[in-house]
């Protein structure tokens, strides 16, 4: 049985990282920070945010719920307090829910 080598996964993320896979502005991302207090990245010591996969879940759970549903920053609190328990699966149904639309967006362009 061949060895297959695991892709090794990024444990932090910089602010422009995030920016970039959401397609926002940095500042938008500490914008955010500042109105969702369960988004609190680490930061080194000149003060640079460290992002980890749990950070970035919420992050894109906040950006589903105010750029792509629609609702205001206060709504997406609300719905964040009132959903406690179900905000990280909800978070993780969403990125797959997105992995495989883009797969099958990439297979229906490969069609003839």
């Amino acid at each position: 049985m061949p060895y297959k080598e695991k892709p090794i996964e990024k444990k932090y993320f910089t602010i422009g990282e995030v920016a970039k896979e959401l397609g926002v502005a940095t500042s938008l991302i500490r914008f955010w920070e500042s109105q969702f207090t369960f988004i609190s990245p680490k930061k080194n010591k000149k003060g640079n945010r460290k992002f980890t996969q749990e950070d970035l879940k919420k992050i894109k759970l906040v950006y589903h719920l105010v750029k792509e549903k629609g609702y205001t920053l206060q709504g997406a609190q609300e719905h964040i307090k009132n959903h406690k328990e179900t905000i990280s699966s909800e978070a993780e149904m969403i990125t797959s829910l997105k992995k495989i639309r883009g797969f099958l967006e990439e297979m229906k362009s490969q069609l003839p």
